[in-house]
């Protein structure tokens, strides 16, 4: 047996690191039934409760799953196999529409930004014990969440959103716990569910957002958390619109007890209203990015919520990195206050080239959507061969492997690399490469 499963060690945690390097590099693939307990103990001369505990912490990183009588077996999407790794490699003279990277013209400077914000910290270094939040940074996050109708809560920053939704997660849910996401979704938090040994509950989407009696199924399942995107939704393009958002409410007034996490990573680049869902259950959180419009090597992220959950996650991050830089936190309140990035033109921006594409596929009978931000999602009845095609054709788009569960196969193109002058040669490569619209919707 140890020859179709390479899995050495003693002890609990040599065991589990073994099979985790094994799912890693290949040597245990995604679906791949393992030894039965009592089986592996024998042959690694252990006792069977090593292998047990083993076991136990692969389900709670996410990379293992178990069947009851029919066994435990590496996840079909591992925590240890990302889901960036489902991607296209580009070759040189292939254009890339397939990274979800801002349009680096539209991202204002930041030499004035760090100089000044450097100039304060020669002055006054920032040293352990001092405030880890900046007091404008603060007050400005929370004007902007008090003008969209965010519920007052106080304000923590963390380094980017998936760092603030990670701490909040952790901060309410304990491993094996439910989380209801949208599908398809971002990438990147269909991975961080299971890594954090928590379960996926796909909730399916339109382009008004998560659709209200999927949400409700997955909350009467028993779904302990719900993370839902406003705005430039990841790849749909999906913007919660009031009728949406009242539904959901509706839906979420039943179930006080889930927690809510709303993520608006397109401020800054949407210029739909935003319709938060906050307020509603008795745990929620609220984040904010500055990723797409000021730059994501920035790293920053402002949150709010009730007091309970920011609370935790101060502590817990004062146990760890200990805070967000305040000379990132100044450059940012800086770039804030300068009004260096003039959302309604960014917008603007990401909207000509997103609905030209969309109108210039429709005019060729190929269904796309693209509500808000910088991303196309198309539907295709298949998915390995278009994106194929479209490499060859000279494109690279992002596979819809990439943010599905249960969703139908699509392709997603980011548009901030596009100028309008390409807009009707893509559509022709891309009806070419994608044939027919599919007959089912996305969801």
């Amino acid at each position: 047996m140890l020859e179709e499963y390479p899995i050495k060690g003693r002890r609990a945690a040599e065991i589990s690191a073994s099979v985790e390097r094994a799912v890693a590099d290949g040597g245990l693939e995604p679906g791949q039934l393992l030894p039965p307990m009592r089986e592996l103990a024998q042959q690694l001369g252990v006792n069977p409760n090593t292998v047990a505990a083993a076991y136990r912490t692969l389900r709670e990183r996410g990379v293992i799953e178990t069947a009851g009588r029919r066994g435990s077996r590496v996840r079909p999407k591992p925590a240890t196999t990302a889901r960036e790794h489902i991607r296209v490699d580009v070759p040189t003279g292939v254009r890339d529409v397939s990274d979800g990277n801002p349009d680096t013209a539209l991202l204002p400077s930041l030499v004035e930004a760090f100089t000044a914000a450097a100039a304060v910290a020669d002055r006054d270094p920032v040293l352990y014990g001092d405030d880890p939040l900046e007091p404008e940074l603060v007050r400005r996050a929370r004007a902007g969440f008090d003008s969209d109708g965010v519920p007052d809560g106080p304000v923590a920053v963390a380094s980017g959103s998936l760092d603030a939704i990670e701490r909040v997660l952790a901060a309410h849910l304990k491993a094996g716990d439910a989380v209801a996401v949208e599908d398809p979704g971002w990438g990147s938090m269909l991975d961080l569910v299971p890594a954090l040994g928590l379960r996926l509950v796909p909730v399916g989407v339109d382009d008004d957002g998560p659709l209200p009696d999927e949400v409700e199924r997955a909350l009467r399942d028993g779904a302990r958390a719900l993370v839902v995107t406003g705005r430039a939704q990841n790849p749909t393009g999906a913007a919660v619109g009031a009728a949406r958002a009242k539904a959901l409410r509706d839906v979420l007034e039943a179930h006080r007890e889930v927690l809510l996490i709303e993520d608006d990573h397109g401020h800054g680049i949407v210029d739909l209203p935003l319709h938060p869902l906050a307020g509603v259950t008795q745990h929620w959180a609220f984040v904010r990015s500055v990723a797409k419009a000021y730059g994501p090597d920035l790293r920053l992220a402002v949150l709010t919520g009730d007091a309970a959950t920011v609370d935790r996650v101060r502590g817990r991050q004062r146990l760890g990195p200990g805070w967000v830089s305040r000379i990132v936190q100044r450059a940012v309140t800086g770039l804030w206050a300068s009004g260096a990035v003039d959302a309604r033109a960014v917008a603007a921006s990401y909207g000509k080239r997103r609905d030209a594409l969309i109108a210039a596929l429709a005019e060729r009978g190929v269904e796309a959507h693209g509500r808000s931000g910088m991303n196309v999602w198309i539907p295709v009845p298949d998915e390995t061969g278009s994106v194929a095609r479209l490499l060859h054709a000279g494109w690279a788009v992002a596979p819809g492997a990439r943010f599905r569960m249960n969703a139908g196969p699509g392709v997603r193109i980011t548009v901030s690399r596009l100028s309008v002058e390409e807009i009707e040669a893509v559509a022709d490569v891309v009806a070419a490469a994608v044939g027919p619209a599919p007959a089912r919707s996305y969801a």
